[in-house]
């Protein structure tokens, strides 16, 4: 299956910046028992590399992805651990060639109109909208789809279980959440089921929203 239709099937991306490397395994293999398949960890994770080089090996059904990178260094290093897809929080030109050039889907950061025409021109696999709570969220993802319908925009930084459904129907192709998935009580207590329960609910309502007239 090609990448970007894997998106649009399972539409949601469950981001996980750990902070010990045993809670980041523990934090994926909860969202794998739920079904979702896209995991993007963030490159800020402790031992990241490691992270996505286990999850790799340990959940061959999902794709294992990374987040947070900043400059090429980061990126060389990401793609050497063994990443299938790479988000950034900002637009560089020079690291959507990069990943281009290694086949890595690279989903950039933007907020703007002409920051998402900017990403999309120079190559990215889709635009990372971010923080897109912070400008009016579901609302402004429907508001640019007259101009930008033709590209494929993934809402991060305020996405929750509450409102995904919503910027999937405002014209997203996918949502990126964290913290709705993850709430630190859950973190603190190691409640995975918890986690499985969150995920499993988000997968139903994005699949509600796929099937509704």
């Amino acid at each position: 299956m090609a990448w970007l239709d894997l998106v649009q099937q399972q539409r949601a991306f469950a981001v996980i910046r750990a902070p010990e490397l045993s809670l980041g395994l523990q934090m994926a293999r909860a969202v794998a028992a739920s079904g979702l398949e896209l995991i993007e960890i963030a490159w800020n994770s402790d031992q990241a590399p490691v992270l996505i080089e286990t999850l790799r090996k340990e959940l061959p059904h999902c794709q294992i992805g990374v987040g947070t990178i900043m400059d090429r260094a980061g990126l060389r290093d990401a793609i050497a651990s063994g990443i299938q897809f790479c988000f950034s929080p900002h637009t560089n030109p020079d690291l959507i060639a990069m990943a281009r050039s290694h086949n890595i889907p690279m989903i950039s950061g933007a907020l703007t109109p002409t920051e998402i025409v900017t990403a999309w021109q120079a190559g990215a696999t889709c635009v990372k909208v971010f923080p897109v709570q912070s400008v009016g969220g579901c609302n402004y993802i429907h508001s640019i789809q007259g101009p930008l319908g033709q590209i494929p925009l993934i809402p991060t930084g305020g996405v929750t279980l509450e409102n995904a459904m919503g910027f999937i129907e405002a014209g997203a192709i996918a949502v990126g959440l964290s913290s709705s998935l993850f709430p630190q009580l859950s973190i603190q207590n190691q409640d995975w089921d918890d986690i499985t329960q969150r995920c499993t609910m988000l997968k139903i309502r994005l699949q509600h929203c796929e099937n509704s007239p």
